[in-house]
């Protein structure tokens, strides 16, 4: 059974990111989508907050189960038994970046493969960062991310503009 690990902090969940999951899935028999905290990033959904919105947008999605992980990834990756560590790539500079990272990973465990799978093209300018500016200034959400990760969204804006 091939397994795939997609990590990532999801924060929140993209249309782009949802792409690369269906994308990947049709590689592998199980592919664990790992939500993981990065520390360098602030993040705006709980861990948990991000599993289950990724829970949601993934049910009927076959050979799919969401993880997630305070630790490191690649600690995570084989303890789920995953020979592959899938990447997600919207152009060439994400490509540079994760193409280094692909080479810590292998520095630390060489029997895990990085698999690079490019997000639909007409997705390939959605990111998390974008998706929490366009909430906060109240725009259209729908066309970029799921139902239930644009309604979350909409409701931790709501309640920044009231606590404030």
């Amino acid at each position: 059974m091939k397994t795939g690990v997609y990590p990532g902090s999801f924060d929140p969940p993209t249309a782009g990111h949802l792409s690369v999951i269906q994308r990947a899935a049709r590689l592998f028999d199980r592919l664990v989508v790992l939500v993981a905290v990065n520390d360098s990033k602030r993040a705006l959904f709980s861990l948990e907050e991000r599993a289950e919105m990724l829970r949601e947008a993934t049910a009927k999605m076959p050979g799919v189960e969401i993880g997630s992980t305070r630790g490191m990834v690649i600690e995570a990756a084989k303890a789920s038994g995953a020979e592959f560590i899938v990447r997600g790539v919207r152009s060439l500079t994400d490509f540079d970046a994760e193409a280094a990272m692909a080479a810590a990973h292998h520095a630390l465990a060489p029997e895990l493969i990085t698999v690079f799978v490019p997000a639909r093209p007409d997705l390939s300018f959605v990111s998390s960062s974008a998706l929490r500016e366009l909430a906060r200034c109240g725009g259209q959400l729908d066309l970029f991310c799921p139902p239930g990760v644009a309604r979350r969204l909409r409701e931790k804006m709501e309640a920044a503009r009231v606590a404030i």
